[in-house]
């Protein structure tokens, strides 16, 4: 069993004077097919506690996975999980369509009534905020995204609960889409691969053609 994530590097912001601290990380990146998702799962600083059992997604079982997203949404003070689409995927590019989803979830999480103070990202690459900060002379853009500071760690998933429990929420949603979609397209296999590019995956391709849900802007055929 790997270590447990913990809140230790968490409680770095409540010095700094934040209270609601929102953990994201996103799935369905590297897939062929489906939508990418992001998860926010929001912890008060000021009452936070441990959570058994979460860890990253991908170290955990479906079963584990299932058993443990009720969980993780009654622990958090709110979360919330955003999608885009493959056709949005296509025509944003990839960070483009993670600023998206990501953005959908921020703002489900605003319309709770929290602001999170602070965000810790998984990965090296701030997705979440706007690309662009308006200058003086450009027209103002309202909910143009996530104007929260942004702290960004590698491996966050890994060490992080508010950022695990945000990859627990995202990978069951994403999973629960895809179980969906087989059920529409059932010859790729999306009940066991969930989009991604296993040798059976991408000879159904060969086969039949990409569908509507696949992101046909990427090497669909390529190892």
């Amino acid at each position: 069993m790997s270590v447990a994530p913990t809140l230790d590097y968490e409680k770095r912001f409540l010095p700094r004077g934040a209270r609601y601290l929102a953990g994201v990380d996103e799935v369905g990146r590297g897939a062929l097919a489906g939508p990418v998702s992001v998860g926010i799962a929001v912890v008060d600083l000021r009452q936070m506690k441990l959570l058994a059992d979460v860890r990253d997604s991908k170290l955990l079982k479906a079963t584990d996975r299932e058993r443990l997203d009720p969980l993780v949404r009654a622990w958090s003070v709110v979360c919330a999980v955003g999608h885009a689409s493959a056709r949005e995927i296509d025509e944003l590019g990839i960070m483009g369509a993670l600023r998206t989803a990501g953005n959908r979830a921020w703002f489900e999480i605003l319309g709770t009534g929290i602001t999170p103070d602070v965000v810790l990202l998984d990965g090296s690459h701030n997705w979440l905020s706007p690309d662009a900060q308006p200058s003086l002379f450009d027209e103002i853009v309202t909910d143009a995204g996530c104007d929260a500071p942004v702290h960004t760690l590698v491996k966050a998933d890994m060490q992080c609960l508010s950022v695990a429990a945000a990859s627990v929420l995202a990978k069951v949603e994403r999973d629960r889409t895809m179980q969906e979609l087989h059920l529409e397209y059932p010859a790729f296999g999306w009940d066991v691969n969930k989009g991604y590019g296993t040798a059976a995956h991408r000879e159904a391709i060969r086969a039949s053609g990409p569908s509507p849900y696949h992101r046909v802007s990427w090497n669909l055929l390529s190892e």
